[in-house]
């Protein structure tokens, strides 16, 4: 058992260009280093103010502005680590307001390989260490936990990218009767190696709920928990030592007062700032003496982190601290949270417990040997039931003991227990059917009752199996019914699309054999429902975009901030590639000059062992080329393991460039998403304007908004002017206007260019959408006015 209390580490965010430094300094001289934090007076608040100006916090370890990742995990998590390779339960999560760089901590950042965070370098260090130690078999596996809104969520679902947030299984918390804490659809998936953990910790990041705030453009929404559970156990022992490790990133606090946040974000802020409200109290609850009751309960996420917090664990926390003048009333909280925090023991136990397939085995074994020694002390094999013979001799024993009119007569069996019972059972036969005879009833009782056994032991076998077939039934059933909806909802849905096709009247030949021509209202609808959670360029459906869609998604990936660290990632990883198949090359090379000086010696053998046979007299004696061969053979292996060292770093440096690469791609698609499906609704409430509005099917627009489409779009105005030659006279009349959005002045009809629609209110509705788009790219790249 080793008795601990928390530690507490500190780390102080980099200043931006823009922001104002506060005035703080760092103590390493004393035992433990300090942190001091002063605040400048305040003019406002009159020239008598009492207020604290200077405050002092001590840590174990404070890393200021300049410290790197490498050193955050060999100082903070690779001791947790170990200890948890050992047996031990560890546990390190980030504390800060947000935007001070919890995710950056402990996830790590996207651009570069030298900002992974401590969750892939403990992979790496974990996985590292488990192929050096051969003594042991090793299990890991891993779960991905995300609380959102007091809510758990598997991350690690794969069912997140095709369905939404609420239709998703929550996870929940169950306990037992030795209050250990057991999370119900939470899945916990095996990880054989380095690159299999890293990919999952990458799948669960990609469905991690993040938001842009007014603090931090990528923000954490929510509470996740990654978890690395190690199982191990020496060949042939029965004892195995199970341990986990959490690694935590908390989402930040904020001051709604101060950020201004309304809508859902707000929600979201309230159930962030009271799960750490909670978290606060649990904290203070165990810094108390003598206090009967935790809550732990009160929030979910003290109750997963119950044994992190005054139990079988060795914890450490991360205060992460954002020193620019605006924030520096939420570090002197952050810092004060940690000193609570510090004063709160731990109990970590060694984790070890006993295999029961083992211990069954070796009782099988005890309980033969023991046989065997009883065999060996009788001189006979005991079997577990009595055989025929000796059950006729009990009989015969029995009655002989029965007519034996000497009362100092003795029934003798030997030392059997077997023998006894029975002697036992069929006396009492006899006492209670005094008028039969005992040897008949007997045989007869225990024959009949071994048939009721054998028919009960069949019948019991054929009801189970009746079961069985069943429950598959059922199953069978419901997957039918569910197939024969999902076909039925499919045929609805095709014949209200041909319904919507033959009552447009219209539409044109051309348009009507090519439905896909033009982004629906409904595919619309589908696409910004599934905005929070699934990616925009690989739908479930397989729906393909529409074109206008699709260069409006070029040209916003061309403007997009990330675009230059993709081009910049795509570089290092061909340079990278480029490294690796030199060394690949030069493994090779090394390889068969290996196999060509390894062969150079077996000559040299061949020809020494013929000259050997040939001068019987004469002794052959040190061959100093053989040996000079045999040095440079170990010269060429050490240089063999060199490269290749070097050829396993750029593997793992590649795949992680890789993972960063599809990451970016990833995001730069969600926020096309979000900017698509505003610039939509932005043009279905134009349209619902009144001014606006004059005629359902012909709309003005701008000549230089008709050129530039003609510049960008492969769908051509000589398309709408084609399809014009099928416009219903009836409806020819009416037009829709649009003036210039920024001016909000209408053009005159001979300055515009008329497009007429195609009767359908949802490619309608597409044309102006396709519009209004290509309008907000060229004001965006400065050529609206051109």
């Amino acid at each position: 058992m080793v008795k601990e209390t928390i530690r507490v580490y500190a780390r102080v965010k980099p200043v931006g260009r823009r922001q104002q430094a506060g005035s703080y300094s760092v103590d390493n001289e004393e035992h433990l280093p300090s942190l001091e934090i002063t605040v400048p007076r305040d003019l406002a608040d009159g020239f008598i103010n009492n207020k604290q100006e200077s405050y002092k916090f001590k840590f174990q370890k404070i890393f200021d502005q300049e410290a790197k990742q490498d050193v955050i995990f060999d100082s903070i998590a690779k001791p947790v680590a170990e200890c948890v390779l050992s047996g031990y339960n560890g546990t390190i999560f980030a504390y800060g307001q947000t935007g001070s760089g919890k995710t950056f901590t402990i996830t790590g950042g996207a651009e570069r390989y030298s900002d992974r965070g401590i969750i892939p370098r403990t992979l790496s260090y974990i996985f590292d260490q488990l192929q050096k130690d051969s003594s042991k078999v090793y299990t890991t596996h891993v779960s991905y936990l995300e609380i959102y809104n007091e809510c758990g969520y598997d991350l690690l679902d794969p069912r997140h990218e095709a369905s939404r947030m609420e239709d998703l299984p929550k996870v929940t918390i169950m306990e037992d009767s030795d209050q250990n804490i057991h999370l119900k659809n939470l899945s916990l998936l095996q990880a054989t190696n380095e690159e299999e953990a890293l990919n999952l910790l990458f799948l669960g990041d990609t469905n991690r709920m993040i938001a842009e705030t007014p603090t931090n453009q990528a923000s954490s929404r929510s509470h996740c928990i990654f978890t690395i559970y190690i199982s191990s156990k020496e060949p042939g022992s029965a004892t195995i030592r199970r341990s986990k490790l959490h690694l935590v990133d908390l989402a930040g606090s904020e001051r709604v007062a101060k950020t201004g946040i309304g809508g859902h974000l707000l929600t979201e802020a309230k159930y962030i700032n009271l799960s750490l409200h909670y978290l606060e109290q649990v904290i203070i609850a165990l810094a108390e003496k003598n206090r009967s009751h935790i809550p732990y309960r009160n929030s979910m996420m003290t109750s997963v982190l119950r044994d992190s917090l005054g139990g079988n664990c060795m914890t450490t926390m991360i205060a992460t601290l954002a020193m620019d003048k605006r924030n520096i009333d939420e570090s002197i909280s952050t810092c004060r949270f940690a000193q609570r925090v510090a004063l709160i023991k731990n109990e970590a136990v060694l984790n070890e417990e006993i295999d029961p397939r083992l211990m069954i085995v070796q009782l099988k074994k005890e309980i033969r040997d023991l046989k065997d020694e009883l065999a060996l002390v009788t001189g006979k094999q005991r079997m577990s039931e009595l055989s025929q013979e000796e059950l006729l001799q009990l009989d015969e024993l029995i009655q002989t003991f029965l007519k034996d009119r000497d009362p100092d007569s003795s029934l003798d069996v030997g030392a059997d227990m077997r023998k006894i019972k029975y002697c036992f059972v069929h006396m009492k036969q006899i006492i209670n059917h005094p008028m039969t005879s005992g040897k008949k009833l007997f045989s007869q009782d225990i024959s009949e009752e071994k048939k009721h056994n054998e028919e009960l032991e069949k019948l019991k076998g054929l009801l189970q199996q009746r079961d069985n077939e069943i429950n598959i039934l059922v199953t069978m059933l419901k997957k039918e019914k569910n197939k024969a909806r999902d076909a039925l909802s499919q045929l609805n849905a095709a014949y209200a699309d041909l319904t919507i096709l033959k009552q447009s009247p219209s539409m044109s030949l051309e348009e009507s054999q090519s439905p896909s021509r033009y982004f629906s209202l409904e595919e619309a609808k589908v696409f910004s429902s599934s905005i929070p959670r699934s990616p925009f360029l690989s739908r479930a459906t397989g729906e393909k975009l529409s074109l206008g869609c699709q260069e409006a998604f070029e040209v916003f990936k061309q403007d997009h901030a990330d675009s230059i660290t993709i081009e910049n990632n795509k570089q290092l990883l061909k340079q990278r590639f480029d490294e690796a198949k030199c060394l690949g090359e030069k493994l090779n090379e090394v390889r068969n000059k290996i196999n060509h000086l390894k062969g150079k010696i077996i000559q040299r053998q061949i020809q020494r062992a013929a000259l050997a046979v040939s001068n019987r007299s004469e002794e052959l004696g040190f061959d100093l080329v053989e040996e000079n061969l045999r040095m440079q053979i170990e010269e060429e292996k050490k240089s063999y393991k060199r490269v290749y060292s070097c050829f396993k770093g750029l593997k793992v440096e590649i795949e992680h460039l890789q993972l960063l690469m599809e990451k970016l791609k990833m995001k730069v698609q969600k926020d096309f998403e979000v900017w698509w499906s505003a610039e939509a609704k932005k043009i279905q409430v134009q349209q619902e304007k009144p001014e606006m509005v004059t005629s359902p099917n012909t709309a003005t627009v701008y000549p230089q908004f008709i050129r530039s489409l003609q510049h960008l779009s492969p769908i051509s105005f000589s398309d709408f002017n084609r399809d014009s030659s099928y416009e219903d006279p009836a409806v020819k009349n009416n037009s829709i206007t649009f003036g210039n959005p920024t001016s909000k002045i209408r053009t005159p009809p001979s300055s515009s260019t008329s497009i007429p629609l195609t009767g359908d209110s949802q490619a309608d509705a597409d044309i102006l959408a396709f519009i209004k788009a290509r309008q907000n790219i060229l004001q965006k790249k400065g050529l609206g006015n051109k």
